[in-house]
């Protein structure tokens, strides 16, 4: 049967349901003032669906409530559609898709879109990578163009790639056979790029990047259990030696070209502040995907338990993406 004829799909009360199953897996709780137990549901006929109201602070609320959802008029089915089809699109799918496919505007469609990306996001609580006998890659790569500064030309980033001194830099870290994180960061130097790296991979965990000079030094406090580089300009992409795993960034290279494609192929265009709301997304699939046991639903079904906190409020933008 199709993920999409699902009832909770279709019917708004069953929308209700589902995700107060899934937000409220214990019960309704106020969001005012947390309470429990004197929550009741209102059944009136000209009651709003999905409307509680807490006994103890007097006030009434939904499940919706300091979620993406709040304030939307969009219907919630309509919600839990876009979801699923962004859960499932392995290089994502355009505001003009969702526009088409779901029947509402373009503007509705981009900023539906922006935030469930914003539920996408991990946290800043999330426990380090790595660990005992696991290898981490690192790497960064350069994507698009940065903002134009309003009273003049684009800011100068300290990156040193040959002639990309006006574009974005982005760097991941990605667990081999694990999870991948991406930041947007204002250039490539060991200043900026090393403490992110210390501060996310376990002390424990073999470290393996290129021969950028920003990562030389990267080591020589004895911070992780060892780091290899390859040396591309050297022709060397893999480098084998006995007992250890190969020594190559392949894995972290692998994941850009799946960025970079889904961003030029399906996204096209991309302002530098909504930059870090695109690397959520890939990083949220590429965590969430088949071969470590994560189907399209349970991937729809992490993204709604990701929505409480993430009520994004700024207006509609001047330029769609």
């Amino acid at each position: 049967m199709s993920l999409i004829s699902n009832e909770h799909l279709q019917n708004e009360a069953k929308a209700y349901e589902w995700i107060e199953s899934k937000i409220w897996p214990h019960g309704p709780q106020c969001p005012h003032c947390f309470e429990m137990n004197r929550v009741s549901k209102m059944k009136g006929k000209a009651t709003r669906l999905g409307l509680y109201k807490c006994y103890s602070c007097r006030k009434q609320f939904r499940v919706t409530v300091g979620t993406i959802f709040e304030k939307s008029h969009v219907p919630l089915h309509l919600w839990l559609q876009a979801i699923y089809l962004i859960a499932g699109s392995k290089k994502g799918i355009s505001a003009n898709q969702l526009h088409r496919t779901l029947g509402v505007t373009l503007k509705t469609a981009w900023f539906m879109g922006h935030r469930i990306r914003e539920a996408m996001r991990h946290g800043s609580l999330a426990p380090p990578m790595g660990g005992e006998g696991k290898t981490v890659e690192a790497d960064e790569t350069i994507f698009g163009r940065a903002d134009t500064h309003p009273k003049g030309p684009s800011r100068k980033k300290k990156n040193t790639f040959k002639g990309s001194v006006h574009k974005n830099v982005v760097m991941s870290l990605v667990e081999r056979d694990g999870g991948v994180r991406s930041y947007h960061v204002t250039g490539s130097t060991a200043n900026e790029l090393v403490p992110i790296i210390k501060k996310n991979v376990a002390h424990e965990t073999a470290m393996m990047t290129d021969r950028g000079p920003w990562y030389w030094q990267m080591n020589d406090d004895g911070t992780f259990v060892s780091h290899d580089m390859v040396d591309h300009s050297a022709d060397e992409y893999v480098r084998y030696e006995d007992g250890r795993q190969p020594i190559h960034t392949n894995t972290v290279e692998g994941y850009f070209s799946l960025f970079k494609r889904g961003m030029r192929g399906t996204y096209q265009h991309c302002r530098e502040k909504h930059l870090h709301r695109y690397l959520a997304e890939f990083d949220f699939r590429y965590n969430n995907r088949v071969k470590l046991g994560v189907d399209d639903e349970e991937r729809a079904t992490r993204i709604v338990k990701g929505v409480q906190g993430r009520r994004l409020t700024y207006r509609t933008p001047d330029r769609v993406s």
